[in-house]
C-alpha cells in the first residue's frame, strides 16, 4: 500500500466502494401507512441484504440440532451427550469447575486440563448460567449459537464496506454455509472471536482506537488465535501514530493484547508456573507451533494421496483453500487492517501442529473466505455455496457422531 493512503478508513479509501444506496433506501424507508406495523418490519427484514445468510444460518443449527435429537436415541445416546463433547466437555468443566491451582501430571508431562482454555467464554456460562439456573450445557450452546449469528451480521457489514452491497451478500452466505461452522452448534468460544475482531476491525478503520483496543481485549482473553487481530491494531495504530504524531492510537494494539497477557500472568499467580498454558498444550494435546507443519501435511499427501487419514486429507484440503483464499483476498485488496488479520489467523493456524487448517481453523480467518464469495460469480460462486453446504453436512456428521476427526 502506498504512503499516500493509509491503511484504515472507509471503503472509498481502500478501494472497496461505497454501499449500495438504493439497497440503503429500501432498508430505511417507511412502509405505506396502511400495514401494521409488524408487516412493514418483516418487509423490511426480507429486503435487508443479509436476510438469506441469516436464514442460512438458523436452519442449520435447527436443522443439527433436530437431527441430533432425532438420531440420538438410535445409537443409545442424548442429546446432551452429543453435544457435551470435543471442547465443549473443557469449557463446561472450566465453567463449572475453574482452573487448577497445580498442573496435573502424568507420566512426566502436564495431562489435559481447563488451563488450556481461556476464561470469557466459561465465564460467561457460569455467570449466565448461575443468574438463570438453566444448565450450563445448554447455556453454553445458546451462547455459542447467538454470538455466532452475531459474528455473521457483523462480518457481512465489514464485507459490505469494501465489496458493497452484493458482494456482502454472496459472501456472507458463504460463510454461513462454510464447513467449519458446525461449531455454532457446540458450545464453543468461536462465536465471541468472530464477533469481537469483525467489530474490531470496523473500528479500525474508523480510527476508534479504544473501541478496537478494547474489543481485541475481549478477543485475546477468548482464544489465543485472536493475537492475529493485535497484527491489525498495530500496523494501524503505528500508521497512524506517525502519520498524525501522535501516541494516541497506540492504545489500540496495547490494550487488545492485554487480554492475553492478563490470563497469562493470571495463570502464573494461580498456579505458580510462568508458562503454565503452553506446557498444558504441548503436554495435554501435543500442540505446539512449527513452522514446518502445512509442508509437511502437503508432502505427506502428494507423496501418496491415498494413505493420509480423514484428518490428513481435511488438513491438506483445507490448506489448499486457505492458500486460494489468501490470493484472492490479496488481489481484492481487501482493507489493510482486514486481509492482515486473515493472513496472520491463517498462518497461525496452518503452523500449529496437530491443528491445522481443518474448517473450524480457516473460518476464524474469515477473510479468506469471504474473499470467495466477493470474487466468485454465477455458476462458479452458486458451484462453490453447494460444495460449501455438502461439506458442512459431512463435517457435522463427522464431528457429531464419529470420534475419527476431532473438529
Amino acid at each position: 500500500m502506498s504512503t499516500e493512503s493509509p491503511p484504515v478508513g472507509g471503503a472509498a479509501e481502500i478501494g472497496g466502494g461505497d454501499p449500495d444506496e438504493s439497497a440503503l433506501r429500501t432498508l430505511t424507508a417507511p412502509g405505506p401507512s396502511s400495514q401494521p406495523t409488524s408487516e412493514g418490519w418483516l418487509h423490511r427484514f426480507r429486503h435487508w441484504f443479509l436476510f438469506w445468510p441469516v436464514v442460512a444460518y438458523v436452519a442449520a443449527r435447527v436443522v443439527t440440532l433436530a437431527a441430533l435429537a432425532a438420531t440420538a436415541p438410535i445409537n443409545h445416546n442424548t442429546l446432551s451427550g452429543r453435544l457435551a463433547r470435543w471442547d465443549s466437555m473443557w469449557f463446561l468443566r472450566a465453567a463449572e469447575h475453574g482452573w487448577p491451582r497445580h498442573l496435573p501430571m502424568i507420566h512426566g508431562h502436564v495431562a489435559g486440563n481447563t488451563t488450556a482454555f481461556f476464561p470469557v467464554f466459561p465465564l460467561a456460562i457460569r455467570w449466565v448460567s448461575s443468574a438463570t439456573t438453566l444448565p450450563p450445557l445448554w447455556v453454553g450452546v445458546t451462547i455459542s449459537a447467538v454470538t455466532g449469528l452475531t459474528a455473521v451480521v457483523a462480518i457481512g457489514i465489514l464485507v459490505r464496506r469494501f465489496a458493497g452491497t452484493e458482494g456482502a451478500t454472496r459472501a456472507t452466505l458463504l460463510f454461513a454455509l462454510f464447513p467449519g461452522t458446525f461449531a455454532f452448534s457446540l458450545a464453543y468460544n468461536e462465536g465471541i472471536v468472530l464477533t469481537c475482531i469483525a467489530l474490531g476491525l470496523m473500528a479500525l478503520m474508523d480510527r476508534r482506537w479504544w473501541l478496537a483496543g478494547l474489543l481485541g481485549m475481549l478477543a485475546t482473553a477468548t482464544a489465543p488465535i485472536s493475537l492475529a487481530f493485535v497484527l491489525s491494531c498495530a500496523w494501524c495504530a503505528g500508521w497512524a501514530a506517525w502519520r498524525n504524531r501522535s501516541v494516541r492510537p497506540l492504545v489500540a494494539p496495547v490494550l487488545a493484547v492485554s487480554g492475553f497477557l492478563a490470563y497469562m500472568f493470571w495463570l502464573w499467580r494461580h498456579t505458580g508456573v510462568l508458562n503454565a498454558w503452553r506446557l498444558t498444550e504441548r503436554g495435554g494435546w501435543k500442540s505446539s507451533p512449527s513452522l514446518s507443519y502445512p509442508f509437511r501435511i502437503i508432502w505427506d499427501f502428494v507423496r501418496n494421496p491415498v494413505s493420509p487419514t480423514i484428518t490428513g486429507q481435511i488438513l491438506f484440503f483445507g490448506t489448499l483453500v486457505a492458500i486460494v483464499g489468501a490470493v484472492l483476498a490479496i488481489r481484492q485488496r481487501q482493507p489493510a487492517p482486514v486481509l492482515l488479520y486473515g493472513l496472520a489467523a491463517g498462518l497461525l493456524g496452518a503452523i500449529s501442529a496437530p491443528v491445522g487448517l481443518r474448517p473450524r481453523f480457516i473460518m476464524l480467518a474469515f477473510p479468506l473466505v469471504v474473499a470467495y464469495g466477493t470474487r466468485l460469480r454465477g455458476r462458479a460462486y452458486a458451484a462453490t455455496l453447494v460444495v460449501s453446504g455438502a461439506l458442512l453436512v459431512v463435517m457435522t456428521a463427522l464431528e457429531f457422531v464419529s470420534l475419527a476427526v476431532f473438529p
